[in-house]
C-alpha cells in the first residue's frame, strides 16, 4: 500500500496558516470509486483511503511508515513569503491616516 506524506497548503480562503505546520500521511486509493446507481453517491471498499495521520515534523512521519512497512513517497512543501502589513487590519481604521481611504 502505497501513502502519501505531505504538509498541507494553506486555505486559499483565510490568509491564515493553521493547520499547515503539521506533517500528513494519507493513504492514495487501492482501487476505483463507484457511483451508487439509486443515490448516486460515490462509494468504494478501500477503508485505508479514509485515513489521515497528523506528524509534528517530516521524520516522524516517516519514522512511523518505515516502522510499519508502508511505502511513502513524501511531498515537499512550497514555501511562500507571508504577506503580513506592517499595521495589519487595524490600519483600515487608524485617525491618525495620512491619506483618504475609500473604496
Amino acid at each position: 500500500m502505497i501513502a502519501r506524506i505531505y504538509q498541507p497548503a494553506r486555505n486559499a480562503m483565510t490568509s491564515g496558516t493553521a493547520k499547515t505546520k503539521d506533517w500528513v500521511l494519507e493513504y492514495t486509493s487501492a482501487e476505483a470509486k463507484d457511483v451508487d446507481p439509486l443515490m448516486g453517491w460515490t462509494s468504494s471498499g478501500d477503508t485505508q483511503s479514509q485515513v489521515k495521520i497528523r506528524f509534528s515534523t517530516k521524520q516522524a512521519a516517516l519514522d512511523y511508515a518505515k516502522e510499519h512497512k508502508i511505502d511513502a513517497q513524501v511531498s515537499e512543501p512550497h514555501k511562500r513569503k507571508p504577506n503580513i502589513r506592517a499595521g495589519g487590519y487595524g490600519e483600515n481604521f487608524a485617525t491618525n491616516r495620512k491619506a483618504v481611504w475609500t473604496h
